[in-house]
């Protein structure tokens, strides 16, 4: 088997090294990532500046590269231009922080793995629920059964599976939901300072809102101290819509 894992978090990031460490011995692994940070960039790709590529060194890994692009970029450039055989299976995490409800639409790891999905490969992403404080080895074991898994039984085509792991000990863990995408939305708050020099700068803050009246959805999973499991399907037309659209501009 040949693993390709990346993330948005950076080539060093913790949750990368943690995520080699789980699934080396299931194949060989090539870790093509962001040479930093790309939170928060969703599935942005680059067209107009050269795409930087330099090796590094990471341990349990055959090859590792910090790519100057975002994580749709490292995708796309390892399997057309750095490995020498498609992969078997993307993973993209592990993310310090959850991918769940709109932060989906947001999310550079999610991303990752809808660019391996596109190029017909199964792909998954693996997100821990906190920002301070992660429990690694936890995330680290759930990606490595659900890693496992796909390789054995595949996804369905065009469908990646985004994973979303409480963090906490793995005894602690209440098992694992086959869950849909809440529908939320953020709540934003900018902040308005000013710099040195005056200059003014607003600095964004929020909170994600999950609507009332929903069920089985990642968000509330997470709650539940259990593992999310979402299947998610690229294809944004909203098709409950189209009746209406049909009757509203036939006149067009």
């Amino acid at each position: 088997m040949h693993l390709l894992i990346c993330n948005d978090d950076g080539i060093h990031a913790p949750g990368i090294a943690a995520l080699v460490d789980a699934l080396k011995d299931l194949g060989t692994i090539t870790v093509a990532a962001p040479d930093g940070e790309r939170s928060a960039v969703g599935h942005a790709i680059t067209i107009s500046d050269p795409i930087k590529c330099r090796p590094v060194e990471l341990a349990g890994a055959a090859q590792s590269y910090a790519i100057s692009g975002t994580p749709a970029d490292c995708v796309k450039l390892a399997v057309y231009g750095l490995m020498e055989r498609r992969p078997d299976l993307v993973v993209s995490g592990i993310n310090l922080g959850p991918n769940a409800g709109i932060s989906v639409i947001y999310s550079g790891t999610v991303s990752g793995a809808t660019e391996g999905t596109i190029l017909g490969i199964p792909s998954i992403a693996v997100s821990i629920n906190t920002f301070r404080d992660p429990v690694w080895a936890t995330a680290a074991q759930v990606a490595r059964v659900v890693a496992e898994r796909v390789l054995q039984n595949g996804l369905p085509d065009e469908t990646l599976l985004n994973v979303n792991v409480p963090n906490l000990p793995l005894p602690d863990v209440k098992g694992y939901r086959v869950t849909r995408m809440g529908r939320s939305r953020f709540t934003e708050v900018f902040h308005r300072r000013m710099d040195p020099r005056g200059n003014v700068y607003y600095w964004m803050d929020g909170e994600m809102e999950l609507e009332k009246g929903q069920s089985d959805t990642d968000v509330q999973a997470l709650e539940a101290d259990c593992v999310s499991l979402t299947p998610i399907w690229f294809d944004l037309t909203n098709y409950s819509a189209l009746p209406r659209f049909a009757s509203d501009w036939k006149d067009v």
